[in-house]
């Protein structure tokens, strides 16, 4: 803990340019925020999805979702196209892949509307509430001069640093490589605020067992010992997630590519953000309290 100060630098540094391109540029949202058409075709032979959505993409359609739904059935979800562009674009499948059979053109709105997004924003501010609230009456019992408040907006600030490292990163992704972020993207954030949050308790728990046991020690002191005991859980637990997320990211196929990425970004930021922010912090809180 005597390095904290670098550990908030190297925190810094990393959010800086997602947060500048987040404000800046934003984040690209999907058919599912934007609405768009959506195409259901059967082909006369099983057609990769890869190989698909690259046809469908050279012939200037914004592409944001294929799903195989049956035997040699696709359900396409594009940006909004007019007729005459659905015609082209038929007749383009149909030189490439042989006959097709239209079992669906449609027009749809937005799966998540502004409404909904709205929503999840109030939603979001509201758990960091209860977990700040939930947390200081779990803790209550913390010895003093050690607050069970801080350990609760520690873990709330650890948790806002997760978020917005994978916002910044997939602003990033928009700008360069036209990443669009869909709702699979609204799952992974919410994995990811579980999973910060549960590593952090983690470790603030054993700090707390440790005040108890320790109570003659410096709060550096126990929070040392504190991460030396829980850091090869920590390591271990991530470590597997990350290798399960990696085979998805090799063999799991465009559809999910994303989703994984946010994943990813996300777990080890949580496991970073758990000891080298929010315990980091919680040290740093003490100390200038004088404790």
């Amino acid at each position: 803990m005597k390095y904290k100060v670098v550990y908030f630098i190297i925190s810094i540094l990393i959010i800086l340019p997602g947060l500048y391109f987040l404000f800046t540029d934003g984040i690209k949202f999907g058919i599912d925020f934007t609405g768009g058409a959506l195409l259901e075709y059967r082909f006369e032979k099983s057609v990769p999805l890869d190989v698909l959505k690259g046809e469908i993409t050279n012939q200037g359609v914004e592409v944001g979702q294929i799903t195989e739904i049956g035997s040699n059935t696709y359900v396409i979800r594009t940006k909004p196209l007019d007729q005459n562009k659905i015609s082209k674009l038929k007749e383009g499948l149909d030189k490439k892949f042989g006959k097709i059979e239209v079992r669906r053109e449609e027009f749809v709105g937005p799966v998540v509307g502004s409404e909904l997004r709205q929503k999840a924003i109030y939603a979001v501010f509201l758990s960091s509430l209860f977990i700040v609230l939930y947390i200081t009456f779990s803790f209550r019992k913390v010895p003093k001069p050690a607050s069970s408040l801080r350990f609760g907006i520690c873990a709330v600030v650890a948790l806002v640093h997760d978020v917005l490292l994978v916002l910044g990163v997939f602003a990033i992704l928009g700008k360069f490589l036209e990443v669009e972020i869909d709702t699979l993207f609204v799952t992974a954030m919410l994995t990811i605020i579980g999973f910060s949050v549960h590593d952090t308790i983690v470790v603030f728990d054993r700090i707390r067992e440790n005040l108890i046991k320790n109570m003659d020690k410096k709060f550096t002191d126990v929070a040392n010992l504190s991460i030396v005991q829980t850091l090869a859980r920590s390591l271990n637990t991530s470590l597997t997630v990350v290798f399960v997320l990696t085979a998805l990211l090799l063999f799991g196929g465009e559809t999910i590519r994303w989703f994984v990425v946010a994943l990813l970004v996300g777990i080890v930021s949580g496991t970073y953000s758990s000891i080298f922010n929010a315990t980091a912090l919680l040290v740093w809180w003490e100390e200038r309290l004088g404790h």
